[in-house]
């Protein structure tokens, strides 16, 4: 089938999904698309562009809204026009997305373990810390103690702050001893992640996606397409590297599909990448005009980005 078909065909089950959310492709194409070219856009060039993916103009219109009203997105008006972009705390959450996104996932390990030791008292908070820290790749070692072998300090540190708990939570680092069982670390791993699960995810979006690797190849790819299948490859693997907890290869298991699934994510995207800006500088809109070229530090998603 051709690269065309192909996209059509992914759309087509995108649109097959039930609930639809919205909402998340929007944030999607927010934080991979808009963000790094200046981050607000006019939504009235943003519903057609979104229509192919089944989001027609009320759904855009009330999706938005709820973005708004959960701290996702902020409005912008100017005169009859309403413009959008991320407020700092959805800035904020996509910052910390886009470094497991976009990042290589078989990063060297020195063999150290962040643990987080929550609030004992405080139920309500624990339980908000637990959800918040294990979108940041960290497990359940025991009740109130958390665990990740390659954690991302900067952005836990963030978190902390943001929801002011810095002086209540104890962060403390560890290494493992030569007295350890390699079979009883393993145990643990299992224990704190459900990498099975995360397996079959992987293992889904290869059988989903590469099939439209092999279909562009010598194929020269219409811009509008080729921001669809972005879009659609990035709202796919981030639902699934967001689970991830990107443990270092010393602990994953043999002939483990995340790195397969990055692989071709990366290949996919470098491929797209030239075409869809094209898309996005003709159709979207900000208060100035078409959007501005996109930061320097875009270029380096997935180890930088080449044409494959």
């Amino acid at each position: 089938m051709s690269f065309r078909s192909e996209t059509k065909r992914l759309l087509a089950d995108f649109r097959k999904q039930r609930p639809l959310r919205s909402g998340s492709l929007i944030i999607t194409l927010f934080g991979d698309a808009i963000a790094p070219r200046g981050g607000t856009v006019w939504l009235g060039s943003l519903i057609p562009v979104l229509e192919p993916f089944g989001l027609d103009a009320r759904l855009v219109r009330t999706s938005v809204r709820r973005l708004v009203k959960d701290d996702w997105l902020e409005a912008h008006p100017v005169g009859r026009r309403s413009y959008y972009s991320l407020t700092a705390g959805g800035r904020r959450r996509f910052e910390s997305a886009t470094r497991r996104i976009y990042s290589r996932p078989d990063a060297a390990w020195d063999g150290q373990w962040s643990l987080i030791i929550l609030p004992a008292r405080n139920l309500a908070q624990r339980d908000q810390l637990k959800k918040e820290l294990s979108w940041l790749g960290y497990g359940s070692l025991t009740t109130g103690v958390l665990a990740h072998p390659a954690a991302d300090t900067e952005a836990v540190q963030a978190l902390l702050r943001e929801l002011n708990v810095s002086d209540s939570v104890l962060v403390l680092g560890a290494s493992q001893v030569p007295l350890t069982v390699p079979a009883t670390l393993s145990q643990v791993v299992r224990q704190c992640w459900d990498l099975d699960d995360l397996e079959q995810r992987y293992h889904a979006f290869l059988d989903r996606f590469r099939p439209v690797y092999r279909a562009m190849r010598g194929t020269r790819l219409e811009p509008e397409a080729a921001l669809q299948l972005r879009t659609l490859l990035i709202h796919e693997y981030r639902k699934i590297t967001l689970r991830d907890p990107h443990l270092p290869l010393e602990l994953l298991p043999a002939n483990w599909s995340g790195t397969a699934a990055y692989t071709l994510c990366r290949n996919l995207y470098s491929r797209v990448q030239p075409a869809s800006e094209q898309f996005l500088s003709a159709a979207l809109e900000t208060a100035d005009g078409p959007l501005p070229e996109p930061t320097p530090q875009f270029f380096e998603r997935f180890g930088g980005l080449v044409t494959v």
